[in-house]
């Protein structure tokens, strides 16, 4: 691995105000009114501020002229009369701004779309199932009729717990959230994102995006005090499954799974999201876990909890402008034997005798998250879905895999109907193989992404190297492969990378805190009080090469929790936030743009075009080589025939994930019927056959292969509990958490 110096001056790390800050400080000067009506569309957005640079240009001699008349004076403001004039002209004037506006901008706004609550309706998430100290989101209080609905950098926000704080946000970005009008996405994070109701352009705008990891799906070096209270239980905390136990366990104050919600309630806040949209990026990646909408006997994840702060979070993107990429992050039985999974240890998703059963649970969470996040009030908020997080592909194999993301898509298709606007991207992991690996990969299918996590912190090295070395990495290892990939493969995105370029942090590569860099990781990279501005240059630098080399990414992860020992955050390599606080990312990610080129790496960024059906448009939906990946797959590693591999029956009821529900008169139809886009798909959902026994579904891949496949009668209930679809509309408290 070559390793090259970079510049001896501060251009790469220096940061100056971008033209656009005192143009949007300038176009809004009071900062609340509504930049964007809501409404309007991206040829509105551009118009009035193409070109952003020249916003406010010309203000300055008005008032200089005004100023001038005004120091003049003049006697005739002292006759009555003029001011009966003026007050008629006030009058005549604001009719001929406000009707226009009413009629051209808010009142098609209202009609034109199924989703408008009658005035005084607000949006909640639903009652919660457990006492909590923490706020409930569905009892706090929202904006009162007489706050403001929008503004920009320093306007007065109303947040949805009820307190109030100031927005800031330098780089022309506005928030939008009118308690009458919850599906409303007016919203845009900056200058040159388009709002959330405009399309996005996959070859004119860049994801510049931010995990939350953590916040869902729990990691012990992103929430490391959560699992040092449970370093001496009786089964150490390493995992979820593992932190669920202790936590179920403990009965002492302050134990229990309660502290799970009450983790939901406070890590990320609306602040967090509304920085983010303020730090210049403009998505976030979201992963959430199976047990969001259930879990089956024996296993102890607290089940439909987090679901009401997913909805919630919803919420906050919707008003900050910031669009989603919602990550299923675990599979049951393990994609990929991570803690992150929701199991360390064994892989048994498409791998071993209960691969398939496995699969067909997954392919429930995954229709039933199509079904809601497809439905028009959360199309424009979720735009990519990441089916599964990082499945391993080099032990389950290419072919296999292949064949359930075949068969995902179709089914994925068959909710949204094909083609541009019909249903959220399909984002898919490269498994670890390298994007080239995926080239022409279902050539005709509609809208697949193709993400990959590029780092170098887990390539078994111990990368002593000082940072300032590492700069021009980024560039000449991940450049050229991204823009082969935009063209082979189509859409490509990193939906995660870090400044970790060595593996230092606490409990990074799990709580045995082990580590493969041989200096002293406490001193050198786990307590940023410590570096020097040297230090930060660099790490500033390798940032923006990253960035730079990846095109369209997201940051691994916004936020790392202190360490209950420290009270530190001891992998600050991994925080965006810290990184913004501390002077180590750049403060506009458009910054890094022509970073590599400056390093030598003359590399460009991919401008188009992609084929139509990359995109949605010709052809899309009508892949010709599906005869090639049969499902289920003829064979399975560990489990060849995999005809003989146990399977479920789909003769279950779905698990739906409910709506939030809405108060104010008439507010509950906006909400969704039930989450449930298609009302055509009513098949049943996977459930165990009757009479057959099963091997552990996380501990499988040493069981043997029955010497038949069971064929029992088919039961409705299996290691669930399944409850039936309930509608809203007739049952207007029916939120099932």
């Amino acid at each position: 691995m070559h390793r090259f110096s970079v510049f001896g001056d501060d251009q790469l790390a220096s940061s100056t105000a971008s033209p656009r800050e005192s143009a949007y400080n300038s176009y809004s000067p009071n900062n609340s009114a509504p930049l964007i009506p809501a409404g309007h569309r991206a040829e509105d957005y551009a118009s009035s501020r193409a070109p952003s640079d020249a916003a406010g240009v010309g203000q300055e001699p008005y008032y200089e002229a005004y100023d001038e008349k005004r120091r003049r004076g003049t006697s005739i403001w002292r006759r009555p009369w003029i001011w009966l004039v003026l007050l008629a002209a006030i009058v005549i004037a604001a009719a001929a701004i406000i009707v226009p506006i009413y009629f051209k901008v808010i009142k098609p706004n209202k009609s034109s779309s199924s989703l408008s609550s009658t005035p005084g309706g607000s949006s909640s998430v639903g009652s919660p199932t457990q006492t909590s100290k923490s706020a409930n989101p569905s009892s706090t209080p929202k904006p009162s009729s007489n706050a403001a609905v929008t503004g920009g950098d320093g306007s007065l926000v109303t947040a949805s717990n009820g307190s109030t704080f100031t927005y800031s946000n330098k780089l022309g970005g506005y928030w939008y959230y009118d308690p009458a009008d919850p599906f409303n996405d007016s919203a845009a994070p900056n200058s040159w994102t388009p709002p959330l109701n405009a399309s996005w352009d996959w070859t004119k705008n860049n994801v510049y995006g931010v995990n939350l990891g953590g916040w869902f799906v729990l990691e012990p070096f992103i929430t490391p005090a959560l699992y040092q209270k449970y370093q001496n239980a009786t089964t150490p905390a390493i995992d979820e499954w593992t932190l669920s136990l202790a936590m179920a366990a403990d009965t002492n104050p302050g134990g229990g799974l309660q502290q799970l919600e009450d983790h939901y309630n406070t890590f990320i806040t609306e602040d967090d999201i509304a920085e983010i949209a303020g730090a210049g990026l403009n998505w976030i990646r979201v992963p959430i876990p199976f047990w969001a909408i259930e879990k089956w006997d024996g296993e102890p994840f607290l089940d439909k909890v987090c679901w009401k702060y997913i909805l919630r979070l919803f919420e906050w993107a919707r008003k900050y402008g910031l669009r989603v990429n919602l990550d299923l992050h675990t599979i049951p039985g393990s994609q990929n034997g991570y803690n992150h999974s929701g199991k360390q240890g064994q892989v048994n998703f498409m791998n071993g005798p209960m691969g398939i059963a496995n699969a067909q649970r997954a392919l429930d969470y995954i229709r039933i998250i199509t079904e809601f996040i497809s439905q028009p009030q959360y199309a424009n908020i979720v735009p990519m879905f990441g089916i599964i997080n990082e499945a391993l592909v080099k032990m389950i194999g290419k072919d296999q895999m292949t064949a359930f993301y075949l068969h995902a898509h179709n089914m994925i298709r068959g909710i949204t109907g094909t083609g541009a606007g019909n249903g959220p991207y399909i984002s898919i992991h490269d498994g670890f193989t390298g994007v080239g690996q995926w080239a022409g990969f279902l050539a005709g299918s509609d809208r697949i992404i193709l993400d990959t996590h590029p780092y170098f912190a887990f390539n078994g090295q111990a990368n002593t190297d000082p940072v300032s070395t590492w700069a021009a990495q980024p560039c000449n290892d991940w450049a050229s492969g991204i823009l082969n990939s935009q063209s082979a493969f189509g859409v490509t995105v990193a939906g995660e990378f870090s400044n970790g370029f060595n593996d230092c942090g606490l409990f990074l590569n799990g709580v045995s805190d082990s580590h493969h860099y041989t200096g002293d990781c406490a001193s050198d990279w786990e307590d940023a009080s410590l570096w020097s501005e040297a230090t930060k240059k660099g790490v500033m630098n390798f940032a923006m090469a990253s960035m730079d080399a990846l095109e369209h990414w997201f940051f691994w992860t916004w936020k790392i929790a202190p360490s209950a020992v420290t009270g530190k955050v001891n992998s600050p390599l991994w925080s965006y936030k810290a990184g913004l606080e501390g002077g180590w990312m750049p403060l506009d990610p458009r910054a890094a743009t022509g970073t590599c080129a400056k390093l030598g790496n003359a590399a460009p960024g991919f401008s188009g075009p992609y084929s139509a059906w990359q995109t949605g448009g010709a052809g899309a939906g009508t892949i010709t080589d599906s005869a090639q990946f049969p499902w289920p797959p003829a064979s399975l590693n560990l489990a060849d025939p995999a005809s003989l591999a146990y399977t479920y029956t789909q003769t279950g009821a779905i698990p739906t994930l409910p709506p939030p529900t809405l108060t104010g008169a008439g507010a509950s139809a906006t909400a969704g019927v039930n989450g449930w886009k298609d009302p055509q798909d009513t098949v049943g959902d996977y459930v165990a056959v009757a009479g057959c026994t099963y091997p552990d579904a996380w501990d499988a891949t040493d069981a043997a292969l029955p010497v038949a496949q069971c064929t029992g009668t088919a039961t409705t209930k299996g290691k669930r509990e399944p409850e039936p679809r309930v509608d809203p509309k007739t049952t207007p408290s029916a939120v099932r958490l």
